[in-house]
């Protein structure tokens, strides 16, 4: 079954149309993008696409396995490698054999490990724990990081030559915040979502909820969203959800009143645009009348009607 990626926001699309194109390839893909943002969703998007499909999708979380036990989940080990290994275990790499490995959260290998992926790589071969040859293997490689791994390489965390074999075709997730348009469709979608998997009747966003929405930054992106939209349907009990059935974590205290957002008011926003412009020109009023392509005249009558004083103060 084909994955699914719901977004509306065009350089999300274009993340998708790169994905699609190259998911028949053998290339290398390099996934960035924060916490909760979908890397491994995308991934498997890329799988589902690939002549691969018909096979397993495997996934390591390289964070989620303590270094002592990394290499025997990636490369397997023979009967007899070390103490209590009774039998032989194949690692994921075998098991993704002609298949798609997502190697996530891979700026968490340690750089001994990332020599052996290297070879991998490189060669298309691995060696069990305690094997005594190689073993050839056909896998598609997609790695995925939170972290800026070129930045890792130039601090000598992450492997230069590792780093360019994997980032072939790089693909940055951009993070919710920036996917206006996305907000309010995951939105309907994860909260239709809990509906039918809780049997509770359709509901609906009002304007405000909407405006609410799209004004929280969304630090954990789609998980996060998707977990607000759950809890908000599961506790609300009105058909039509409104901003106060939204029930988002430090809202009040987290929320930045000094964005604009949709639902603010035009003189709201007017008035924050002038302090933006006048902070960024070191209050230099003839170059924010500028920038703002406004007399500064007008600039002048601004500021009196808005009663703000030579150094803009950030009050509402």
């Amino acid at each position: 079954m084909s994955k699914v990626i719901h977004t509306a926001d065009p350089k999300m699309q274009q993340v998708l149309q790169v994905a699609e194109n190259v998911a028949t390839s053998r290339a290398s893909v390099l996934i960035h993008g924060e916490s909760g943002t979908g890397k491994e969703l995308l991934a498997q998007y890329i799988h589902a696409k690939s002549n691969r499909s018909g096979r397993d999708f495997v996934a390591l979380n390289c964070a989620a396995v303590p270094e002592g036990l990394l290499e025997s989940e990636l490369f397997g080990y023979e009967r007899g490698a070390f103490t209590g290994a009774d039998s032989r275990k194949l690692g994921k790499f075998e098991l993704a054999h002609q298949s798609t490995f997502l190697l996530d959260e891979i700026s968490e290998l340690p750089l001994n490990l990332q020599s052996k992926i290297l070879r991998v790589v490189q060669e298309g071969e691995i060696e069990r724990v305690g094997g005594l040859k190689p073993i050839k293997i056909d896998v598609r490689i997609i790695a995925a990081s939170n972290k800026n791994l070129f930045e890792m390489v130039q601090n000598n965390q992450f492997r230069e030559d590792l780093f360019y074999r994997l980032n072939v075709i790089p693909l940055e997730i951009p993070p919710l915040r920036e996917r206006i348009r996305d907000i309010e469709l995951l939105s309907q979608f994860f909260m239709d979502l809990s509906c039918a998997q809780n049997g509770i009747q359709a509901k609906s966003l009002s304007d405000d909820c909407r405006v609410k929405l799209k004004k929280w930054k969304w630090p954990g992106n789609i998980r996060e969203l998707q977990n607000v939209m759950e809890r908000s349907v599961l506790l609300s009990k009105n058909s039509v959800l409104t901003a106060e059935d939204i029930l988002i974590e430090n809202y009040s205290e987290n929320l930045d009143s000094n964005e604009i957002c949709a639902g603010m008011t035009v003189e709201k926003a007017e008035r924050l645009l002038i302090i933006k412009t006048l902070e960024h020109t070191a209050q230099n009023r003839t170059q924010a009348a500028h920038l703002l392509g406004i007399s500064i005249r007008t600039l002048r009558n601004k500021l009196k009607e808005y009663k703000m004083g030579g150094d803009c103060e950030r009050t509402f």
